[in-house]
């Protein structure tokens, strides 16, 4: 089987090329940069500007499965303009895909998606499974909320569409743990706020199997992509310190500090989700890894 990937040279994009590599699955990806253009007999790069509407169609010869992760990174400073990147590079990529696929001839039929669990409204109460319809009042609420309608109108070309609500992820190199790791190695850490906000998490390994699991299971709609145990923001800080063996002092960092510290972005620190793995459990997945102290023994021992 052939899968063409976007962003496929990002932290979950990596992951799941190689899990595709281990299905003996052939992958296409679209790249914005040249440089990353490879040609491998499993790994060949295609050029596209979702901007200026520029595809090399040649990405779609033989592809059945599409996985969309592209979308501008969500760490930087949300000023006013780079709020319209983050929304912008979610819906021009998935645009322009529709289109490409509306004009040429192709034989893809399913469309996996990534999305976000920040859809999901701040509760330190609610339990949140993929039949929710709240949606977050929030900046990346209402993003999630368009990014996955335009994913829907995947619909009209007559594909299976899918979409992933992704949690925090847990990789050893990328991503947030190694932010979190940091001052915990220093002997600075300390839970954001009250330390109850929820943390719905996943490792690494765990979220590139649920792709895959939804790919070869043909599972539809609205999948979350979270470990069957979340934790609090002062759970997942005292895990990391007894894993790493380092003491917790300091008192809580206060929201107001990292408003100043880090404007509008200061929400993915203290907003609280707490969601449910149940519906791909109840598909047959099998998690490595389901509590956190084993998934942060893997990553950081």
């Amino acid at each position: 089987m052939k899968v063409l990937i976007t962003g496929a040279t990002g932290l979950v994009g990596k992951a799941i090329v190689a899990e595709c590599h281990k299905q003996n699955m052939t992958v296409h990806y679209l790249t914005t940069s040249k440089e990353k253009i490879k040609q491998q007999d499993n790994f060949k790069g295609f050029y596209w500007n979702p901007t200026k509407k520029e595809i090399d169609i040649a990405c779609l010869d033989g592809v059945e499965v599409i996985i969309n992760l592209a979308g501008a990174s969500i760490s930087n400073r949300w000023t006013a303009a780079y709020k319209n990147v983050i929304l912008n590079s979610r819906l021009d990529t998935l645009r322009l895909i529709k289109d490409t696929l509306t004009k040429e001839n192709h034989v893809v039929k399913h469309v996996i998606s990534a999305s976000a669990i920040g859809i999901y409204p701040d509760s330190l109460t609610n339990y949140y499974d993929e039949e929710t319809t709240a949606i977050s009042a929030s900046f990346l609420g209402q993003v999630v909320d368009k990014w996955e309608d335009m994913t829907d109108t995947f619909v009209e070309l007559d594909v299976l569409v899918s979409k992933v609500r992704i949690g925090l992820v847990l990789d050893r190199e990328e991503g947030a743990l190694p932010q979190i790791v940091k001052p915990v190695k220093f002997g600075a850490g300390a839970a954001f706020g009250s330390g109850n906000q929820w943390q719905s998490w996943i490792h690494i390994a765990d979220l590139a199997s649920i792709f895959m699991y939804v790919l070869n299971n043909k599972i539809e709609g609205i999948t979350n992509g979270v470990a069957p145990n979340p934790v609090t923001n002062s759970e997942l800080t005292k895990a990391v310190a007894s894993v790493l063996n380092k003491p917790l002092f300091l008192p809580n960092i206060p929201k107001s500090l990292m408003k100043l510290i880090l404007g509008d972005m200061h929400i993915l620190l203290f907003e609280s989700q707490r969601v449910s793995s149940k519906k791909i459990e109840e598909a047959g997945f099998q998690f490595q890894f389901v509590n956190i102290n084993p998934a942060l023994q893997d990553l950081l021992v």
